[in-house]
């Protein structure tokens, strides 16, 4: 049933708004603020001095027929909203979750959420929102030329469907979400503009975004070569400034070479020292299988009296419960955004990582990383020391559940590896018995494969008699002053009765 609402601007100017149960109230906004000829982005709306949630519906917002609003100036300073993007099947597989969570500003565009949860959330796992494309072809998928067409996002945002890239440009603020939670469920709709098209399309409407990116690329490389700049100064200007840097890397990469052949030739043994090969992709150690079935730690013996607790370990362990017995303060959103800050500042600081890769024979090989190396480098590493090239694995760092994928991802940015990383190797279930059978090194590389060195751990003697003189524990019972009181259990380890 339709009626009417009057909407009284802040110069006392009136205007009378058709609304139905189904009318948004910001959609009562945007009609009141074009009649009044002022921008919907800078007001909202007050019924009785009670600022209304605009996304709500006429019906929703428990408003009567003829309802007067107030028009009032928004504040200047955008609010955060906690913002849960419900994923489809398929692509919550991928991500590990059905549902991802971020807190953003209000004042972000619809577009800009998505690209936020595409490159910051879900970076990594192979999840595309943005930038979908799907081959259309005749006949029962039989003929045809496999063109691809775009598939666009669906959002649903409670009763609101959002599917072009008119309604992406919309911020959560003109959608009426200006503080609370929003729950976004996603979904993918092919539509009949070719993947192309589509680009194009991105690139003419959000053109700002991509500049702003792109600049934001580009003030890294700008930096970069800016110590070098000095040194080159006197090189002829056609000469880039980056042959004098590789030149001097190469010089040092030369001494390098030649400190370690000396090095090497003094030694006794050659095998103790790791050179860097020239071929980046060959690795820098290669280690055989163990000899023995039984597992090295099965030969150690330890005394059990290494493991019996004693006062300073109960001590320890209340110390323990009470500090989780007392109650601790949130960390506030800065206070997360610095630990983000942190963890990111630290991952760049990196230059260089270790990762051993395990093969499924208990052979191994290690691979120095470096920063600019991606997920593909690392493939590409393990098939040249491979027997069967051809065969399809999966890369699994020790620990984690989402494998290393065969893409652009880079190691140490995209996978947080900071340390020396161990990378265990599965067979993808293609491969065949006869395959897995096999040594999985080649010839060359199982002549260069070497024993694991295990070092030596003192192991564990049981005392056949008590040593002379008196020990700890008996100097402990010895009777103290002429009361011959002796030190007994403190009163706070005693159970009770």
């Amino acid at each position: 049933m339709a009626t009417n609402v009057k909407v009284i601007s802040t110069d006392l100017r009136q205007a009378t708004i058709k609304v139905n149960p189904g009318t948004y109230l910001t959609q009562v906004l945007e009609q009141a603020c074009t009649k009044f000829g002022l921008s919907a982005d800078k007001f909202l709306l007050k019924h009785k001095q009670k600022q209304l949630d605009l996304s709500n519906t006429f019906r929703s917002a428990g408003l009567i027929p003829g309802a007067k609003l107030e028009l009032v100036v928004r504040s200047k300073t955008p609010s955060a909203i906690n913002i849960a993007l419900d994923l489809p099947q398929r692509e919550a597989q991928l991500a590990g979750t059905r549902r991802l969570t971020e807190k953003l500003s209000s004042d972000v565009t619809i577009w800009k959420v998505l690209r936020h949860f595409e490159s910051h959330i879900l970076k990594g796992k192979g999840v595309n929102i943005t930038g979908r494309g799907e081959p259309q072809i005749s006949n029962g998928g039989t003929q045809g030329g496999g063109q691809l067409y775009y598939d666009t996002p669906v959002l649903q945002i409670e009763q609101r469907s959002l599917s072009t890239f008119v309604d992406f440009q919309k911020t959560l603020a003109q959608l009426g979400y200006n503080s609370g939670n929003v729950l976004i469920r996603l979904s993918f709709q092919k539509t009949e503009k070719t993947f192309a098209d589509a680009m194009a399309d991105v690139s003419q409407y959000f053109q700002e975004e991509e500049q702003a990116t792109k600049e934001a690329a580009e003030e890294p490389t700008k930096e970069e070569p800016a110590e070098a700049s000095s040194s080159a100064a006197d090189a002829p200007a056609a000469e880039p400034p980056q042959d004098d840097v590789s030149s001097s890397a190469a010089d040092a990469q030369g001494t390098l070479q030649d400190d370690s052949i000396g090095t090497t030739q003094e030694g006794p043994d050659l095998m103790e020292v790791e050179t860097t090969p020239t071929d980046p992709l060959q690795p820098v150690s290669v280690f055989a299988a163990p000899s023995s079935a039984t597992p090295h730690a099965a030969h150690t013996t330890e005394s059990d009296d290494i493991y019996t607790p004693g006062i300073v370990h109960a001590q320890l362990h209340q110390q323990r419960l009470k500090n989780a017995g007392q109650n601790k303060r949130l960390l506030s959103d800065q206070e997360l955004a610095e630990e983000v800050a942190e963890r990111q500042a630290k991952l760049a600081a990196v230059k260089e990582v270790k990762v051993r890769v395990r093969f499924p024979d208990n052979t191994q090989a290690t691979w120095v990383i470096h920063p600019d190396q991606t997920g593909e480098f690392l493939y590409n590493a393990v098939r040249t020391v491979m027997a069967a090239q051809s065969a399809k694995f999966k890369l699994v760092p020790a620990g984690a559940k989402v494998p290393i994928r065969d893409d652009g991802t880079k190691l140490i940015a995209g996978y947080s590896l900071a340390g020396s990383t161990v990378v265990n190797l599965l067979w993808d279930d293609s491969v065949s018995t006869e395959t897995r059978k096999q040594p999985f090194l080649k010839a060359d590389a199982s002549r260069r494969a070497r024993e694991v060195e295990i070092p030596e751990i003192p192991q564990g003697e049981e005392e056949a008699s008590p040593a002379p003189g008196l020990s700890k524990a008996n100097a402990d019972d010895k009777p103290k002053g002429e009361g011959g009181a002796k030190k007994g259990m403190p009163k706070w380890l005693k159970l009770g009765k």
